[in-house]
């Protein structure tokens, strides 16, 4: 396998939710290359059905795609926290839902070319109904979509971001099993 060597790192940026810095590596074949890496802590996506087996997601702005997404509920993994914790806590924030029950249905990098970012999906299940705790800065609406409508909605592009098509993708697959 082809393994590039760091060589150097330089600091660029330190934030609330990510770090920027800039890398020197040396390829397979002896030539350096810059290499500019996102940080970020990691996140969890969850896949949820309420009582009556539609799929829960949130409806947000995104500031930086400067529009309004349909997701599923997710959020970031506070320093410290386990991505099981993450997801409980997270679903429960968002959506006012508690699981008994989370299956992990697997990690996905977002965009491995320059950010080190994981999201770890899970399936929740058990759930009973709760209250909302939003985060100051945080508004959503919660949606209660059926899921063949959701489905449709990957498939015909309607449901741009990453972890609410591959979270719909896998819960369709265990369907069919």
């Amino acid at each position: 396998m082809a393994v590039e060597k760091t060589i150097s790192q330089r600091r660029v940026y330190d934030g609330r939710i990510l770090n920027v810095r800039v890398d020197e590596a040396v390829l397979p074949n002896g030539k350096t290359v810059t290499r500019e890496v996102i940080e970020h802590h990691g996140a969890c996506g969850i896949v949820a059905f309420d009582e009556d087996g539609k799929l829960l997601m949130v409806r947000q702005y995104r500031y930086p795609m400067a529009c309004e997404l349909l997701e599923l509920p997710a959020g970031k993994i506070d320093p410290g926290e386990t991505p099981d914790a993450c997801a409980a806590r997270e679903l429960e924030e968002e959506t006012g839902y508690r699981a008994s029950k989370l299956e992990f249905l697997g990690d996905i990098y977002p965009i491995a070319a320059y950010c080190c970012e994981v999201v770890h999906l899970y399936l929740a299940k058990g759930l009973t109904r709760g209250a909302q705790h939003l985060d100051p800065d945080e508004f959503l609406d919660v949606l209660h979509v059926d899921f063949d409508e959701a489905l449709g909605r990957v498939l015909a592009g309607e449901l741009p971001d990453s972890k609410t098509q591959i979270g719909i993708m896998k819960a369709a697959l265990l369907r069919r099993k």
